[in-house]
């Protein structure tokens, strides 16, 4: 990645209630509602799915990325995250995320190298690295 800043423009427009849709140029609009709205707002992605599934998409990113540049191949990726959202002081905050990722390898001898391609991934994600509360991994590599 380029050392220069780079732009993410994001639209959100109201649709009603605690309702939106946010537009990304040449992307596909998401609905957002909220976790505890009427019966058409929690059918949407909230913020708090927005949140855990960016640092998650994040993390698998950069798991690919490690994983091309050491030149290994894995046969599948799924990781499964959960954000706690909870009452601090007077506010609400996502307290910690914890992801478990199962990656499916070819063969045994791949497995030190695909551990550390998860520790780099986790390492250098920066949307996790931008977030304050922890995110902690829990990892099963599967030979099949």
């Amino acid at each position: 990645m380029s050392e220069d800043p780079v732009y993410f423009p994001v639209r959100l427009v109201w649709t009603g209630g605690k309702s939106g849709e946010i537009s990304i140029e040449r992307k596909a609009i998401i609905r957002t509602g909220t976790p505890l709205g009427d019966s058409s707002e929690v059918n949407y992605h909230t913020p708090e799915d927005l949140f855990v599934a960016s640092a998650t998409v994040c993390y698998m990113n950069g798991f690919i990325n490690f994983t091309r540049k050491m030149r290994i191949e894995f046969k599948a990726f799924v990781c499964d995250a959960i954000g706690t959202l909870e009452k601090v002081d007077r506010s609400f905050e996502i307290t910690k995320i914890e992801m478990k990722t199962t990656v499916e390898i070819e063969s045994e001898d791949l497995r030190d190298r695909i551990n550390r391609a998860l520790e780099l991934a986790a390492k250098y994600c920066f949307v996790g690295n931008s977030m304050k509360c922890p995110i902690s991994h829990d990892i099963e590599i599967v030979v099949g």
